[in-house]
């Protein structure tokens, strides 16, 4: 994100057609990367009224509109469209001047994100680590999360999100696949039988999301194929499921990559129950082209990519992994 800009609060407007000031040009960076002038002032260090009053001296100096109103937040104007390319001038120069002076160059500012919550803590975690140890000024927030991607992500750069986004004036990217299967604990099995048939399993409570706020229309696999299965435990948290099928209240339909972190815990009927969910990541366009953001979308693909196998599951291997869940 661009780093904060030491603006002289008592500055008067620029006459219409004059030279935009450069602090104007940041701060309405800020601002068309977040959508939100809240939001941008809070990375900059200022208050809303001065990026909003920054804002229209830029569009005096300019002389036309550069945001336009969108639900839950701002999108850029064909003038404001200029606008970026000219900010982003402006920026890339400043960081050339400190990496010259500093010959390290280094990220910084905040990097806003949504994710699942399974994703969040096993792919984003380890991958926001990584890059902070050679970055150790950049911040990373994370929002967990289960839905669809926004139509309008204002105040966030990066949304991580479970099957192929359908969204306009967006980036999308295919980071990977991973499995979910139904998975019981050992004590649970014991006291209650392995089921070995898909009927014998429609006998026992189902662990998972709550049905009617599930948004995600790729995980509602369970309810789909095996509607006989009453429901136990449900929780819009992916991790209640998985400490809800350890302390036996069903079969859980879990990652495969957070249930095979669990001695305690037995794949049920792998042959049968095995879905492949794809993870995709939305960007708005102009959060890609920011530095830090495009490290922190690298460093997630790169933590993909070394977790592939953990994704996939143990029994990945049993079936052909491009199969979807077959009753």
């Amino acid at each position: 994100m661009t780093e904060r800009v030491c603006i002289i609060a008592d500055m008067t407007f620029e006459p219409a057609g004059t030279d935009p000031h450069p602090d104007d040009l940041l701060i309405f960076l800020a601002v068309a990367r977040t959508g939100r002038f809240t939001t941008a002032a809070e990375g900059l260090g200022l208050n809303h009224t001065t990026v909003s009053r920054r804002i229209a001296a830029l569009e005096k100096a300019l002389d036309g509109r550069l945001l336009a109103r969108a639900v839950g937040g701002w999108e850029l104007t064909e003038l404001g469209h200029r606008a970026l390319t000219a900010a982003e001038g402006v920026e890339s120069a400043l960081t050339l001047l400190r990496s010259s002076a500093t010959d390290s160059p280094q990220l910084s500012g905040v990097v806003r994100m949504s994710a699942t919550d399974g994703f969040s803590a096993y792919i984003a975690a380890p991958a926001v680590a990584a890059l902070q140890r050679r970055h150790p000024l950049l911040r990373v927030e994370i929002v967990t999360v289960t839905r669809r991607a926004l139509q309008h992500r204002s105040g966030l750069d990066i949304e991580v999100v479970v099957g192929e986004p359908q969204v306009h004036r967006a980036e999308s990217i295919l980071l990977g696949y991973y499995h979910l299967g139904m998975y019981a604990s050992r004590p649970y099995l014991a006291e209650h039988g392995t089921p070995t048939t898909v009927e014998e399993l429609t006998q026992h409570p189902l662990v998972y999301f709550v049905d009617s706020m599930l948004q995600v229309d790729d995980l509602d696999a369970p309810r789909r194929l095996v509607p006989q299965m009453r429901e136990s435990l449900s929780s819009t948290n992916v991790f209640v499921h998985v400490e809800g099928t350890r302390a036996g209240a069903g079969i859980g339909f879990l990652p495969c990559f957070m249930a095979d972190q669990h001695a305690d815990l037995v794949r049920v009927l792998p042959q049968s129950f095995q879905e492949r969910l794809p993870y995709w990541m939305v960007l708005r366009t102009e959060s890609l082209r920011l530095p830090a953001v495009a490290a922190l979308v690298g460093a997630l693909r790169a933590q993909m990519e070394s977790y592939a196998a953990a994704l996939l599951g143990h029994h990945d291997g049993q079936r052909d992994p491009a199969a979807q869940l077959a009753v």
